[in-house]
């Protein structure tokens, strides 16, 4: 469950931009403020069921994104590599640069 939470928030960074307000909303309560279905349904004036339909939807959405774009899994790869330059450098200015790719 918890692989679960961590990959559905990594992916929501990456993908919130595209998300409507009410999808980012949803989210925001349930994954990053720890709110319960009911919290939420209560605060927004909808149904415990609406809420949970809703964040479901979302978190397929985000998978979907990933499974087309790919962006997280080519991020990850990329810091990947960049801990493994550094690990095989002292060479002051390829760590330099590796840190300014990093913040790209």
């Amino acid at each position: 469950m918890l692989e679960k939470v961590t990959q559905i928030n990594e992916l929501y960074d990456v993908y919130q931009g595209l998300l409507t307000k009410k999808q980012q909303e949803y989210m925001e309560l349930y994954y990053h403020e720890d709110w319960s279905l009911s919290e939420i349904a209560d605060e927004v004036g909808v149904s415990r069921n609406a809420v949970h339909d809703n964040i479901r939807r979302t978190e397929k959405l985000l998978v979907g994104y990933e499974e087309k774009l790919k962006i997280y899994e080519k991020d990850s790869k990329r810091r990947q590599f960049y801990d493994k330059i550094k690990a095989c450098t002292d060479d002051v200015a390829v760590l330099e640069l590796v840190a300014q790719l990093e913040v790209v």
